[in-house]
């Protein structure tokens, strides 16, 4: 029995946007890797409560998996749900969470039903105020093998919507809430079970390594009521006789203009125990020779822990893994900085923060994804208190 020449068909194949002699049920590799994520948040401006969400697709394990939560101060509550992809490839919507394009890099829908699970609901509507940016590739190898190859833009706006926690539901504008958003696609990382039968391989949680990343974009705005957009991107990786730092982002104007920094240097501050993001400053470099220092501050406890979306995986549970036709499940954790619980959730989370640019007169509220591991002995930082 031969296979066939080309996959099933859907109701993306009606659309004249095919790339590739195959149908949308197929995608270009076959890795087991492959994942088109969307991830999102939306935040009040006083970051007194977060929602967050998101939602991946692994054509090639046959899952669809999604999260969707509220984090208030630093409470924590998760819902999260897998489903067998096949046979509604096209249905963007795992149990009672769903993602909605209802115009194309314009406005865009997240909800979470109400469920069994957690007393936790939403629905809240992006609506863009930057237009959406692409971001450099991101291109890695381990070895010989291509271990990630994915691609992503981002975008910055405002939310309106409503919010039920307990039976208390309140409704919010886009004059009091903000909210981001990323879609990327490719070979991911972290996706499945960690492989057992592989040669190892350094990584950020290896002795000797110090990491830093942070990823940030924000909505600014100035006295006379422009806005404008910033997105702060730094990888830094260090080892014993090796340095590596990627530098991404800029400033990015509603009209679609944009401009590159050139360097990112942190003075950021971070918690000795859970390494939770304290606030500080980022000195921005433009491609001009612009300085822009950024004053950055933590505005609450208030910060989705993507771990709880399976982010670096949570409680033995991966992105992707196969988990049957339909399975829904969650927590409330009352306390998410403790040490302890902070080391299951992992460093990765939604942070509300808020920017100042004294040199364009702007301030901002946006979300900070921030990761500090290895020893930083000039910010207290110990080997022993590292985790990723």
């Amino acid at each position: 029995m031969t296979s066939p020449a080309y996959g099933a068909l859907t109701g993306a194949d009606e659309a004249l946007c095919h790339q590739l002699p195959d149908t949308f049920a197929t995608v270009a590799s076959s890795d087991f890797s492959w994942t088109e994520k969307i991830c999102a948040m939306a935040a009040a401006r006083d970051g007194s409560l977060q929602l967050g969400f998101g939602l991946g697709k692994y054509t090639n394990r046959n899952v669809m998996d999604a999260y969707a939560g509220v984090s208030r101060g630093a409470e924590q509550i998760t819902v999260r749900a897998s489903r067998r992809l096949s046979p509604t490839p096209d249905l963007s919507a795992v149990g009672p969470i769903a993602y909605e394009v209802i115009e194309p890099m314009r406005v865009v829908r997240f909800s979470l039903a109400e469920n069994d699970c957690q007393p936790i609901s939403f629905d809240w509507t992006f609506t863009s105020e930057i237009p959406a940016a692409m971001e450099d590739r991101t291109h890695q190898r381990t070895d010989y093998r291509v271990s990630t190859d994915l691609v992503r833009y981002h975008q910055i706006g405002t939310a309106t919507g409503w919010v039920n926690i307990d039976g208390d539901r309140k409704t919010f504008t886009d004059q009091e809430w903000v909210s981001t958003r990323d879609h990327s696609w490719g070979t991911r990382y972290d996706v499945g079970k960690p492989l057992t039968d592989l040669a190892p391989a350094p990584g950020t949680d290896t002795p000797g390594v110090r990491f830093l990343m942070f990823w940030s974009p924000v909505l600014m705005e100035r006295p006379n009521g422009e806005r404008y957009g910033l997105h702060l991107h730094l990888l830094h990786f260090e080892a014993p006789g090796h340095l590596r730092r990627t530098v991404i982002g800029g400033i990015e104007y509603p009209d679609g203009r944009r401009e590159a920094w050139s360097n990112l240097e942190s003075n950021l501050n971070f918690d000795t125990d859970n390494r939770r993001l304290l606030g500080g400053t980022i000195v921005a470099t433009t491609e001009l020779g612009e300085i822009r220092p950024l004053e950055i501050e933590v505005l609450s406890d208030t910060g989705f822990h993507l771990g709880a979306g399976l982010y670096f995986g949570y409680e033995g549970r991966h992105h992707g893994e196969w988990r049957g036709n339909l399975v829904i499940d969650g927590e409330r954790i009352a306390d998410c900085r403790d040490a302890d619980v902070a080391r299951s959730l992992h460093q990765i989370r939604d942070t509300v923060i808020r920017v100042t640019d004294p040199v364009y007169g702007g301030v901002g509220i946006g979300n900070c994804q921030p990761i500090i591991s290895g020893a930083w002995p000039e910010l207290g930082l110990t080997a022993e208190s590292s985790f990723i």
